[in-house]
Formats: structure tokens, sequence, C-alpha cells
């Protein structure tokens, strides 16, 4: 069995298509079919199936696979050991975040490097080179991304599954609470402390169904005994908060990372009786954390962080 074949095998599990793994690659589909062939004569056992109009791995591909994945993390481990490659701390580093992470933290973190160097003539040390990009995604696609960046900005609620740590490493950033969001002028600003009683009878601006807080939503109307009326589906926490800023609406926006200006209109208030805590992690594959120049940012972005919560 061939590296390479291995590797296309563990992206279409991830992936789950052809196309989406050359486009990964820079390859051809017909070249991610043409290898994947190769390596099913190799086996007795049916490696992929038709699922409408994708290939998907079967029970006995998706074990090959998770096996190729572990060869893929052993080279990975040989090539620590020998080359340069992993201990150039001066590497290109892929980090992908969610809007209101890359709101928050990719500005400080480009500071944070640039000043990591040096001050005067003496020669500053190779610093990691960061390309950014945001990704707005479910919670369950996040462990995919790791497959197009270095690391992975991600987020999940508390009461949500744990990311899959047998494909991803997981570096916890910060637990932030999600707050419900008023306006300053707003009745519910006076409290100090809100109950989902207080807040079921508004009005409400939520993310799509897939993406928090919209889940917590569910909760509040639950403990209410009452839906919540949502008048309005946005993800972008910005737009979210300028809308509450209105006084029509309220929302719930993370305490942290909202980016809330001091004259934004908008009044943060925690709440009470149910778990609105987010987990925010950076994901990789276990073989990237080998690379110096990754953990350089990893260690980066956890300082700007703990500033940004105050830890």
């Amino acid at each position: 069995m061939e590296l390479h074949q291995l590797q296309m095998l563990r992206e279409l599990g991830e992936l789950g298509s052809v196309k989406a793994v050359a486009d990964t690659l820079s390859v051809t589909p017909s070249a991610v079919s043409q290898q994947i062939s190769l390596l099913q004569r190799q086996v007795s056992t049916p490696l992929t199936r038709k699922d409408g109009r994708n290939l998907v791995l079967t029970e006995a591909g998706k074990v090959l696979a998770d096996a190729g994945a572990d060869v893929i993390n052993a080279m990975a481990s040989a090539k620590a050991a020998i080359g340069a490659y992993q201990q150039d701390p001066g590497g290109t580093v892929t980090v992908s975040g969610f809007h209101s992470a890359g709101q928050a933290l990719f500005a400080p973190l480009v500071r944070r490097l640039a000043d990591a160097g040096p001050a005067g003539l003496a020669p500053a040390p190779a610093l990691p080179r960061v390309r950014l990009s945001d990704e707005d995604v479910a919670q369950h696609d996040f462990p995919a991304l790791t497959a197009r960046y270095d690391l992975v900005l991600a987020h999940r609620m508390d009461h949500s599954p744990a990311w899959p740590d047998a494909r991803v490493r997981v570096i916890p950033l910060a637990h932030e609470p999600l707050d419900i969001a008023v306006a300053t002028n707003h009745p519910l600003a006076a409290l100090s402390e809100l109950s989902p009683e207080d807040v079921v009878a508004y009005p409400w601006v939520a993310s799509r169904s897939g993406y928090s807080p919209a889940d917590v939503l569910t909760a509040i109307g639950a403990v209410a005994s009452r839906p919540v009326d949502v008048v309005h589906r946005i993800n972008d926490y910005s737009a979210a908060a300028a809308l509450v800023s209105t006084g029509e609406v309220i929302g719930l926006l993370p305490r942290y990372t909202s980016g809330l200006a001091a004259d934004s209109g908008v009044t943060l208030r925690p709440l009470s009786g149910i778990s609105t805590r987010r987990r925010i992690d950076l994901l990789a594959r276990p073989e990237t954390l080998k690379r110096a120049s990754v953990m350089l940012v990893a260690q980066a972005l956890q300082q700007v962080m703990a500033e940004l919560t105050g830890d």
C-alpha cells in the first residue's frame, strides 16, 4: 500500500466526496479515483460504496482509513526526528476561525507574533508566517477542516458531543458563557441576572439551526414552558448585536469574543438555570502539532485568549 493512497482514502472519509479530496490535495478527481482503485485491488473487502452521486467509505474502508491515519502520523514522527521542516519556527501556518473568534483573535495574534522578536540591532528570530481564513460551519464539520488548515478554531456547547479525539488533537482555549444581549434601555437591562421566564416573552434574533446558540433557545423554551419567538436568523454576531441595539429583539452573545464596543448600545446579562457555556478549542491533526511553527502559533493563540478572558 502506498502512503498517498492511504491518505486519499482517509481524506475521502473526512471530506465525503472525490472532488473535495481532489481540491484539498491539488490533484484531479480522476487521479483520486485511480489511486483508490489501485488500493482496492490490494484488499478483498470493498472499501467504498456509492451513496447517490458520492463515493463513501464502507466500514472496512473506515477501518483502513483509521489505520492509514496511524501510518501517516508515524511517518510524520519520523520526519520530525530527522527533518528541518518540523523544527523550523518560521514555517507557514494556516489557521481557520469561526467568525466571532476571527474578529476577536486574528488581529491580536498577528500583533503578538510581530512583537515576538527582540528590539534593536539583534537579528530577529524566525517567526511563523500565518495565513488566516474564516470558516463558518456547523459544529460537527469543524474536525474535517483540519484537512485544509494546520489549526482550526472551533467551538461547541458543553452539552454537545466531544470532538473525535481519535482523529484530531484538542487544545482548549476558553470556556465562554453566552449571555443574554439586550439594548441598554431595554427593561431587562435593569436586572443583574435573567431567568428563562424573564426572556421567553420577548422576540429574538438567533443563529440558524445547527449553529450555537440556537440550541440554547430550545432549552429556554423547555424551562419556561413556552416556545421562543425567533424573528431573525443571523449567524454573524455583529449583525445580531446591531439588531439587539434597536431594542426590538434580544439575543445571545459570547461574553469575551462578541467584540462589543462601549458605545454599542448593547448590555450583556448572565442567564440563570441553563448552561450556556461553550468551549473554544484549537483542533489539529496529530502530525501537524509536531511542527515548531504550528506550536508557536498555538501558544500565541492561548496567550491572546487568556488576555481576552482575564485568565
